[in-house]
């Protein structure tokens, strides 16, 4: 068999020559040979590019999805507020849910804020194969969370409520809201856990569209559910877990698709010590960081419930999506500084890997 060349002609063109035969191609695309990624140069370079242009294309998506996300959050609350005659009754159920909902994120942080710069480590080292069992280890560990989760917490729920300030008037509307949304972990934890993998690719726009998808699919869903048919806080947990089944389903499309660097394989699932273990260990920060939120948004509920009634909890909801429109902006340029520096780090690049690091911090700043 013939060898397999690459040329590019004005950086449009492909021409891809095997032996005798020529085949010309318009469209971006990725070879893979000998373990090696062959990127089109549609791609964004991490390893020689420029890095404001870098940053801008990786973080610039991330940070509106980001923002996307928050009015979706905003407008999630705005409908369960607006529900005839119970409408902060029901606000206030769904924001005792707010310290389990933070611990399930925890999980899926602890994950893909481990393994996705790992995986892009191993890409900065050419190293493939290695990424790419990093991305199988991953997913088995999300599902190995989820279900734990959900054992954990299905059965619980009405005592953790009530442990975080639920009132017999607010308990049930926040039960049935608890456990739909505890049912739906999976779909929660591979858009979550695994979307990080995508922009770690370079792929910041698909990466986006994880997020916008599951943003925009909600926001239609939550009146047709909690007005059109009646269900309350039901409505608003089946429609979130609907749009993040739609997102789980658009991020696995992905990452088994022809577009992605790092393919999801089947035979990379089975866990492997020496792979999971360092990514769980880079991860733990994350996961420590978030479940303190969880601790303390759960010390709050339980306080103001004491000492507000629920209307002050109700209240504490409203503010905490709100305080979001600070922080999670900035966690999105992070999540697009992440690639560029984990990139260069394999590589050994130690002055773009700082330069990538002092430009992120002083946007942020």
């Amino acid at each position: 068999m013939g060898c397999l060349i690459l040329d590019i002609i004005h950086n449009k063109m492909y021409i891809l020559r095997k032996g005798k035969h020529t085949y010309v191609s318009m469209k971006s695309s990725y070879i893979k040979r000998k373990g090696t990624l062959m990127a089109s140069i549609n791609k964004p370079d991490m390893g020689s590019g420029s890095i404001p242009k870098l940053l801008a294309h990786l973080a610039i998506p991330t940070v509106l999805a980001q923002i996307v996300n928050l009015l979706y959050n905003v407008v999630d609350r705005i409908y369960i507020g607006h529900i005839p005659e119970v409408g902060t009754t029901a606000l206030t159920g769904v924001g005792l849910f707010t310290p389990i909902l933070m611990l399930i994120t925890a999980f899926a942080m602890m994950v893909s804020s481990g393994g996705a710069p790992r995986a892009a480590i191993a890409m900065g080292q050419k190293k493939s194969e290695a990424a790419e069992k990093i991305l199988g280890n991953s997913i088995t560990m999300v599902l190995i969370f989820s279900v734990g989760i959900v054992a954990v917490f299905y059965p619980t729920a009405p005592t953790l409520l009530r442990l975080f300030g639920a009132s017999t008037q607010t308990l049930p509307y926040a039960v049935p809201y608890a456990r739909i949304y505890i049912l739906g972990t999976i779909f929660v934890m591979i858009s979550l856990g695994l979307n990080p993998f995508i922009t770690a690719q370079g792929f910041a726009k698909t990466s986006m569209y994880t997020t916008l998808i599951g943003a925009v699919i909600n926001i239609i869903l939550d009146p047709v559910f909690i007005f059109c048919f009646n269900l309350g806080t039901v409505g608003a947990a089946l429609a979130t877990v609907i749009s993040q089944a739609i997102s789980a389903i658009w991020v696995v499309r992905f990452l088994t698709g022809k577009k992605t660097v790092l393919k999801l394989k089947k035979s990379n699932l089975k866990l492997e010590r020496s792979v999971i273990i360092p990514c769980l260990a880079l991860g733990i920060s994350s996961f420590v960081m978030t479940s303190t939120e969880s601790l303390l948004s759960m010390t709050f509920s339980a306080n103001l419930a004491r000492y507000g009634g629920d209307l002050a909890v109700g209240a504490m909801t409203i503010i905490q999506s709100v305080a979001q429109f600070v922080t999670m902006p900035v966690q999105g340029l992070c999540q697009g500084a992440q690639p560029i520096i984990s990139f260069n780090y394999g590589a050994g690049n130690k002055p773009r890997v700082k330069s990538a690091f002092r430009l992120a911090l002083t946007i942020a700043v």
